[in-house]
């Protein structure tokens, strides 16, 4: 079995060392070559093509971000980023996503890192994930429209200028199995992603019209400090509200809310209303926030109309949930289709459990979300 040519790019000696050598203690990893800046990577990716890149975002000549943008428009790499905790860090990583990482790792402690051994095994794990993941494409014409020439000035004038993108719900070709819905009852959409997912949000999220008449609770397997940048980019994008959710808030139709890094998001009822609990219980299988936990506690509920999706993701995070919410009542599930899945994990998970009421590739998934509700 051949091994995974790895190219490791960082303006630090010794981060471009340390991280060599973590990598290189794995027998399937290859460290093939080491580059100073953007410029330098993008030059050593054409000569040497590796399998994955390993990339910072702050470097001199060329930072990260213009280095990958150009990678993702000539000779597309799996890039797993290496990122900073600081907010202009978070935002950097939010838009390399978007751009076509694969994923990314934090340095924990700055920009040269003595203890980046903590995060030695997720930086191993990831590198393998991109080797084996599908290439990113690069964004659509009609994306790249909305991320970088819609109005920026404000979150609120930039869904001003957006047309409704499902008003009225076309009909459906092909059979539609609907949940039955009772008068007054209220509605609510569970979405779970990871590896891929703030791409495959970006791309649900902007398509739902503004006037979207259920709340739509999210958990992104994200670390702490970055799921806020990732609400308020997707924010400037959608139609629809987009925020990092606070505990004790009500939840409203045409808001989408996201656990925010290191904390589980239950969904309780009070008082005839959803309300948002978050709390900081051991993490459920290795994360925190946990699509189980979120798809769990949307199972208590009742009197309440319930959808579940599953998107892109390694692991099976959210099919023991999906499970409760089947036995305990009425739902009807959206499974991402393995042909646009980053990493088709998780759905495939529901999907071989014999969970998923619908398969849709992700382009389709919020066509279909918008039928099912109407």
């Amino acid at each position: 079995m051949s091994k995974i040519r790895v190219l490791v790019t960082d303006d630090s000696a010794f981060m471009r060392k340390v991280i060599s050598d973590i990598l290189a203690e794995n027998p399937d990893i290859e460290v093939i070559d080491r580059a100073r800046n953007g410029l330098e990577c993008i030059e050593k990716c054409k000569k040497l093509k590796p399998d994955v890149l390993t990339l910072d975002i702050e470097m001199p000549v060329m930072d990260g971000l213009e280095a990958l943008e150009r990678l993702m428009s000539e000779n597309p790499v799996p890039t797993v980023m290496i990122s900073s905790l600081t907010r202009e860090g978070a935002d950097a990583t939010i838009r390399a996503l978007e751009l076509g990482a694969f994923d990314f790792v934090t340095k924990p402690s700055g920009p040269i890192s003595l203890d980046i051994h903590k995060v030695a095994e997720r930086l191993v794990e990831r590198v393998r994930a991109a080797a084996a993941s599908k290439p990113r494409k690069r964004l659509m014409a009609a994306e790249e429209t909305k991320s970088e020439k819609a109005p920026q000035s404000s979150p609120q004038e930039v869904r001003a200028t957006k047309p409704l993108a499902f008003t009225p719900p076309a009909p459906p070709s092909t059979p539609v199995t609907r949940t039955p819905l009772q008068r007054g009852k209220q509605k609510l959409v569970v979405l779970g992603t990871s590896t891929g997912g703030p791409k495959a949000l970006q791309t649900v999220l902007t398509s739902l019209p503004g006037n979207f008449d259920a709340p739509i609770a999210i958990v992104q397997h994200m670390p702490a400090g970055f799921t806020k940048s990732l609400a308020q980019r997707l924010h400037s994008l959608s139609q629809i509200q987009v925020t990092e959710v606070k505990d004790g808030e009500f939840l409203e139709p045409g808001t989408a809310y996201i656990a925010p890094g290191g904390f589980h998001f239950e969904v309780h009822a009070n008082n005839g209303r959803l309300q948002a609990h978050l709390h900081q219980q051991e993490p459920r299988a290795g994360h925190r926030p946990s699509v189980d936990v979120l798809f769990e506690s949307a199972s208590r509920l009742t009197n309440v109309d319930k959808w579940a999706i599953i998107m892109t993701g390694m692991g099976n995070d959210g099919t023991k949930g999906l499970q409760q919410m089947k036995q305990s009542g009425v739902v009807t599930s959206i499974v991402e289709d393995e042909s646009t899945c980053i990493v088709y994990g998780m759905p495939r998970a529901a999907f071989q459990a014999g969970l998923a009421d619908h398969v849709a590739p992700l382009d389709k998934i919020p066509e279909l979300l918008c039928k099912l509700l109407h």
